[in-house]
């Protein structure tokens, strides 16, 4: 037991393969998956905070960097079945605490565990910063289902993965953030060449929405 079981349990990450199963041009992992999100949640905490909102920073880096260590348990599960029913999405939710709570217990030295059950607890809430950490994973998800779309893979789960992405995240209650992302990061995508007619989609996408 100590720290260092939970240092040498960060190179899990690196071996875990998001979107499991299908076949994709490009491979993520969760590990790499987390720094881009913290990355994309830092730019829109800035738009957030140009426009009068008070961010705490140390939450959100707190919140990103570590939102996905549960799946060190249990691996990555797919969009479409993580989101089959609200009922499965909290099944997964309580299984991933559950077991956090006991890595926690069992690993974590006692006189840091108050820190780690405050870091590991679900970073997606009702603050600005659980919205933007919830708007950073849809992004990332976003691009991941984008870069397959434009080069040509045609498994429809991709088109369901963008679908999903693209409607959460103009549906998140930040307006600066959604704004920025629709009126002009997504203008940039739609006009990228891609191989699959990623512009239509997006449209259609909007005018369902």
């Amino acid at each position: 037991m100590g720290i260092h079981r939970f240092f040498t349990s960060l190179n899990d990450l690196e071996r875990i393969i998001r979107a499991p199963g299908m076949f994709k041009f490009e491979e993520h992992n969760v590990a790499a998956h987390s720094w881009k999100v913290s990355q994309y949640a830092m730019f829109f905490a800035t738009i957030e905070e140009r426009a009068g909102r008070e961010i705490d920073w140390k939450s959100l880096y707190e919140k990103t960097i570590n939102h996905d260590f549960a799946e060190v348990f249990i691996g990555d599960i797919k969009t479409p079945v993580k989101y089959a029913s609200p009922e499965l999405k909290e099944m997964i939710a309580k299984v991933e605490e559950g077991m956090m709570e006991k890595f926690i217990l069992r690993e974590i030295p006692e006189e840091f565990r108050e820190v780690f059950f405050e870091r590991m607890k679900e970073g997606k809430d009702a603050t600005i910063e659980g919205r933007l950490l919830e708007l950073a994973d849809k992004l990332d998800q976003f691009y991941e289902a984008f870069a397959e779309l434009k080069r040509g893979n045609t498994d429809k789960e991709f088109v369901v993965m963008y679908r999903i992405a693209l409607t959460k995240l103009l549906d998140l209650p930040l307006p600066a953030s959604v704004g920025y992302f629709k009126n002009v990061m997504l203008d940039d995508v739609i006009n990228e060449e891609t191989a699959i007619d990623v512009k239509e989609l997006t449209r259609q996408i909007i005018a369902e929405y």
